[in-house]
């Protein structure tokens, strides 16, 4: 029987994969014998090995072929340019919108984030200001179809983003579909990236396992994102500082850590920024400002560098 090359090729990736499995499994055992248990998943040939103790905690975790980044983690850490105004509310109002630039303008936050149709307006009210534009693509669901979140970045992009936020297709973590993660992230990055602008994946951490965690915070360094996220703050769970260590340990210093959702405070904030988070994603930012603005460094353990 005559098989088509489509049906070939997708026969090799799977050898290849299993193979690549049993090769990692094989070289861990040798070097740890007797050691802690591993798990070893491949996609498209990047090799995920995420170790865990006898009670089931991630204790190690790595890829056996990552890139830097492109873009980067913003210089100047202090609170209010790590934080992305955020109104992301579906009956927000354009008058809403327009309060929230003006704003992100007077504490110069990092950016507002908004839903897609409020874009152009931000990007006209914005001109000018150190203020950038973000907005969500796939959301909340993470579930479009890959292409269509690569229109929406685009048409996004097209009219001023500067920024975007993508929600990973959950569903294919969960179901372990990696390579399907995988290209998801890679064809969003890749298109957001051409217009040089950068890329934060949204990975819903209250729906996920710590390895699963794990899994697709080395994924997305891999596919060229350069921030992981914790949440949309849709799916009943925002961020945690455990998360956000958890994630900021995953994809070390050239990958930024956004934590969203549940930040109201300014102690919320300065906890997750020591958890290893460079941006946060609140609605409350203003309030998170005007809190305590007269303390210094020695009353709340944070260097004014933050």
């Amino acid at each position: 029987m005559t098989m088509d090359p489509g049906t070939v090729e997708k026969i090799i990736e799977i050898i290849a994969r299993e193979v690549l499995i049993a090769v990692e499994e094989n070289r861990y055992r040798k070097e740890n014998p007797g050691g802690s248990q591993c798990s070893y998943e491949c996609a498209d040939g990047i090799c995920i090995k995420t170790c865990f103790d006898k009670a089931g905690e991630v204790i190690s975790a790595g890829a056996d072929r990552l890139t830097s980044t492109l873009g980067g983690i913003p210089a100047d850490l202090n609170v209010a340019k790590t934080i992305d105004h955020t109104l992301l509310k579906p009956d927000a109002t354009a008058d809403q919108v327009a309060q929230l630039c003006y704003e992100a303008k007077k504490y110069h936050f990092a950016s507002v984030c908004v839903n897609p149709t409020h874009v152009k307006l931000c990007s006209e009210l914005l001109k000018g200001t150190d203020v950038k534009v973000c907005t969500v693509i796939g959301f909340p669901l993470g579930a479009s179809a890959t292409e269509v979140k690569v229109y929406e970045a685009q048409v996004a992009l097209r009219n001023g983003a500067t920024e975007i936020d993508m929600v990973i297709n959950i569903g294919a973590l969960k179901a372990k579909d990696l390579d399907l993660v995988a290209k998801d992230i890679r064809s969003v990055v890749a298109t957001v990236h051409a217009a040089g602008a950068l890329v934060k994946t949204i990975i819903e951490t209250s729906l996920l396992t710590n390895e699963e965690k794990v899994m697709v915070c080395l994924i997305a360094k891999e596919a060229g994102a350069d921030f992981v996220k914790t949440s949309t703050g849709f799916s009943g769970g925002g961020a945690t500082v455990e998360d956000v260590a958890l994630m900021k340990r995953t994809v070390g210093p050239t990958v930024g850590v956004k934590a969203s959702g549940g930040v109201r405070t300014r102690e919320d904030a300065l906890n997750m920024i020591k958890a290893g988070a460079t941006r946060i994603g609140a609605s409350a930012g203003v309030k998170i400002i005007q809190t305590d603005t007269k303390q210094d460094s020695s009353s709340d353990g944070v260097p004014k560098s933050y």
